[in-house]
């Protein structure tokens, strides 16, 4: 046999090992051609990375780390959320600094929050405004759906706000409409790179009339498991109250999000839009928001022309006046809704306005609580749907308000509410949510009680259901809240099935 075919022979062990469903046989034998379907496993590794959440000396920041409990076994895993290595710009010149620099290093390595087990989050909280980014890895029966909630509250000063999110995982590619170069605004992209190599990042800001000129958005250096935040007004000259985001890497991959402050509404966090697309839902608005307005950016050749429709709690109305939005190629359009909702939680459907005709776009809602001097903001991107599982942590035993959106065919979900930081016993209900319509319900809390829990949504049946879940905190007389989206959680990938055909070793 020539040592070629020893050599194919060696690499198709080594692939059946690896897989663990590569059925080795000979030709010929019984089984050897007939497909097989491929099969859904868990996860053994993801990635978490929380940006820094140091917006004033006032900061309060609570983590919630949550993986949900399946049947599955697996290995125990660990999953940790550790501090990102201070920068060459955080270190600065001086020896004081130096040593702080290598202290801050050395403290790296001390887990800031970890998690034991499934089923149950594990918690922990920072103060002030040096709190750092975290980076952070799940392995084994701990890896499949692992989820962290970043929440702060700031009281006062021009950061001030409920400012929530859950932590992202790496990529190269992210769009996020509903920024601004404003006067009023201060708008950061955070950067974070979880890798021992450095990634190398571009920023592309569009306006409404195109691409914004900058000459420093372009190969921005982010140094291995450290995180860089870019002030987007730094980048250009011109002043544009809706600016969509563009990052993209050209070597390595990051974690991006951007804390948006105005100094009326107050900050939250923007997360990304679901990749562009032509049809796109963006669910969770609150009953009682006072101003609603809708970015959208389309990044191909073509216009993209929607039709805006509000799923509300009994069926799809359109926005009087405003039924129709056109987006021109690669310019942001911005549109005010004002009080869309009027007083019933709804989300918003964005469809092509003609049939077959779907130009990808992304977008992103900013929502108003609250009027004059106590006003309050939140984001909400275009979002995927819950697909099999999606998961997010951090709720109390108050304040939690779960939107469901089906906008299609009527779709049934399993809600279960885990057990909590310090104690109490899982409830699970599931909820039917008509088509075209959203479902806004107050979540059952854990049995008993203690501590933070997380919510997991699964679909059971019917057509896809998108969710979101909003967290209320009022201080003060402000209505502060925060809405983070659940997108399918990645918890499982399809794994295809091999079989292996000797006839290829033929001479």
């Amino acid at each position: 046999m020539k040592s070629t075919n020893l050599s194919l022979i060696a690499g198709t062990v080594a692939l059946a090992a690896v897989t663990g469903f590569a059925a080795l046989s000979a030709p010929g034998d019984a089984g050897a051609t007939g497909a097989t379907a491929a099969a859904r496993l868990p996860v053994e590794r993801s990635s978490l990375l929380c940006p820094a959440p140091g917006l004033s000396e006032l900061a309060e920041t609570a983590y919630s780390s949550f993986t949900p409990a399946s049947a599955a076994g697996g290995e125990a895993g660990t999953a940790e959320l550790k501090p990102s290595v201070p920068t060459n710009a955080d270190a600065g010149d001086g020896t004081t600094a130096k040593k702080d620099s290598k202290k801050k290093a050395a403290d790296s390595d001390k887990p800031v929050v970890s998690l034991k087990e499934p089923g149950k989050p594990a918690t922990a909280d920072a103060s002030g405004s040096d709190a750092p980014a975290l980076v952070g890895t799940a392995t084994g029966k701990l890896a499949p759906g692992w989820t962290t909630q970043q929440t702060t509250t700031v009281s006062t000063g021009a950061s001030r706000g409920l400012l929530g999110l859950s932590c992202t995982g790496p990529d190269t590619d992210f769009w996020f409409p509903a920024a601004s170069t404003a006067k009023s605004r201060e708008d950061y992209v955070h950067l974070t790179n979880p890798d021992d190599t450095a990634a190398v990042a571009d920023i592309e800001l569009y306006g409404p009339d195109g691409s914004l000129k900058s000459d420093v958005g372009e190969g921005i250096t982010v140094p291995a498991r450290s995180s860089v935040p870019v002030l987007i007004s730094t980048l250009t000259s011109e002043v544009a109250d809706d600016v969509t985001i563009h990052v993209t890497t050209r070597t390595g991959r990051v974690g991006a999000v951007v804390r948006a402050a105005d100094g009326v509404t107050g900050s939250d966090w923007l997360t990304a839009s679901v990749d562009p697309t032509g049809t796109l839902v963006l669910p969770g608005i609150p009953a009682d928001a006072t101003s609603v307005r809708l970015v959208a950016f389309a990044p191909g050749e073509e216009d993209a022309d929607l039709k805006l429709k509000l799923l509300g709690k009994t069926g799809a109305i359109s926005p009087a006046g405003h039924e129709d939005l056109h987006v021109k190629s690669n310019m942001t359009a911005g549109v005010d809704l004002k009080d869309i909702t009027r007083g019933e939680a709804g989300s918003l459907l964005l469809t092509p306005a003609q049939s077959g005709r779907a130009t990808p776009v992304v977008a992103a809602l900013r929502v108003v609580r609250g009027s004059g001097d106590k006003q309050e903001v939140a984001y909400i991107p275009a979002t995927g749907p819950v697909g099999a599982q999606a998961t997010v942590a951090g709720n109390q035993a108050k304040g939690s308000v779960l939107s469901l959106t089906a906008p299609g065919a009527t779709g049934t979900v399993k809600v279960t509410a885990s057990a909590g930081s310090g104690g109490g016993e899982r409830t699970v209900k599931t909820y039917t949510v008509k088509g075209g319509t959203t479902l806004a319900v107050t979540p059952q809390v854990p049995a008993g009680l203690k501590g933070s829990y997380a919510l997991t949504v699964e679909t059971e049946s019917g057509g896809p259901v998108h969710a979101a879940r909003t967290l209320t905190l009022p201080e003060d007389g402000i209505p502060m809240f925060t809405v983070q989206t659940l997108p399918d959680d990645g918890g499982t990938v399809e794994v295809p099935a091999a079989e292996q055909d000797l006839s290829v070793l033929d001479d």
